[in-house]
Parts: C-alpha cells; sequence; structure tokens
C-alpha cells in the first residue's frame, strides 16, 4: 500500500462543516487537505490545476450537484477517485452518483477513523459503500451489489477456509468494531478477537482490517 500522505480536496458549501472536516485532518500526515471547494464549478477548476488523490465532495452545491460535478472531474481525468459524503439516503442520488463514477457513497454520521480508512483505500481503488447504503442497492437489484445469498456462496466457495466464527468476526469488522467490541458482542476474549481478525487477514490475502473490510464489501458478503 501506497505510504506517502493522500492529498484530498475538499468540496463542501457550508464553512462550519468544511472547517470541521479540515479539522479531523489537522496535526497528522497521513491526510492532507490539499485545497477546498465551495461549490462544483470552483472544484472542477480546483481539480484541473492541482490533481489530488482523493475528492471528498457534497451532493448538495450551490451551483451544480455533487453528482454532476463528479461527471466534469471525471471527463478530466477518467481514473479520478471521488467519494461523495452526504446525509441524502436517496435511492435515486445514491445511484446517480455511482452510475457517475464516483468510488465511495458515505454518510456524513460516519466515524473519523472509519472516514479515514476509507479515504486511504479509495486512493488504492477501493469502493467503498456505506453499510446503511447496501440495502437499498439490493432492494432496488441494480446490479451494483450482487444478490446476498448468491455472493456468500461465491465467498464461500473462494475462501473455503474462513470458519463460522471468522465469518461472523467480519461482519462485525465490516460494521466497524474494535476488537474489544468485538470480543464482547462475541462474548469472547479481546485476545481471542484479535487472533480471528489475524486469521482473517491472511486468510483473504490483505494487509489489514481495514483492505478485510473493503473485499467483503466489494464481494457483497454483508
Amino acid at each position: 500500500m501506497n505510504n506517502t500522505p493522500v492529498k484530498i480536496l475538499l468540496v463542501e458549501d457550508q464553512k462550519l462543516i468544511r472547517v470541521g472536516l479540515k479539522s479531523l485532518f489537522e496535526g497528522q500526515d497521513e491526510i492532507i487537505v490539499a485545497s477546498e471547494a465551495q461549490s462544483g464549478k470552483e472544484a472542477v477548476e480546483k481539480f484541473r490545476i492541482e490533481h489530488p488523490d482523493v475528492i471528498l465532495m457534497d451532493i448538495g452545491l450551490p451551483d451544480i450537484s455533487g453528482i454532476n460535478t463528479a461527471k466534469k472531474i471525471l471527463e478530466i481525468d477518467s481514473k479520478a477517485k471521488i467519494i461523495i459524503l452526504t446525509s441524502h439516503l436517496s435511492e435515486q442520488e445514491i445511484m446517480d452518483a455511482l452510475h457517475a463514477g464516483a468510488c465511495a457513497y458515505v454518510l456524513k454520521d460516519i466515524s473519523t477513523d472509519y472516514l479515514k480508512m476509507i479515504i486511504k483505500t479509495v486512493r488504492e481503488g477501493a469502493m467503498w459503500l456505506d453499510p446503511q447504503v447496501v440495502p437499498i442497492l439490493r432492494e432496488k437489484n441494480c446490479g451494483i451489489i450482487p444478490p446476498r445469498q448468491m455472493s456468500r456462496a461465491m465467498f464461500k466457495e473462494q475462501h473455503a477456509n474462513l470458519t463460522q466464527r471468522e465469518y461472523e468476526v467480519l461482519k462485525l469488522v465490516v460494521d466497524g468494531l474494535s476488537n474489544s467490541e468485538i470480543a464482547q458482542e462475541l462474548t469472547i476474549s479481546e485476545h481471542t478477537a484479535k487472533a480471528h481478525v489475524c486469521n482473517i487477514i491472511q486468510k483473504l490475502v490483505v494487509d489489514d482490517r481495514t483492505q478485510a473490510a473493503v473485499k467483503a464489501l466489494k464481494e457483497g458478503l454483508v
């Protein structure tokens, strides 16, 4: 995985939210807010000039929507990495954002650590869907998310050496639980929970729990 800082373009028209998001990344060197934009037009121009690693963007912008902004940015560079960060849980907006080419659809009530994880993995090429989004897409049966039973069968076929307990732990990892929280949820020791997570990482051939969660989501496991 690339260990250089992730340079992001932050696109948010509300100053209070923009300042709050920017403060999340201050004082650490993993993610850097390279530039900011308050509108879709400004975001397109900033991207054209600066080519950030990741664009973190709201849908509700004052001129053109974040979805149409994403389309314009991807016309400039088809490999642009765009994360939609929004409070909107509209089925149509979710589908429009993903069809436009967004790499991730994330709700604003997400935890700070999870958001940082998503930004870093999207930079590496991952796709991320908020857990609240997956059931909507699956219910719509739009082809973006495979049916649950099919994906579980496919997953088990590809990873037959994953035990039932490890499968349970993996689902909790995807939900963002820490080792101590997993231990409490499953009534096991924290040491045992950590061992399960380590086994999962090894069996899925990934580098860390973040990549394990991303892989599980991409394969429609949760």
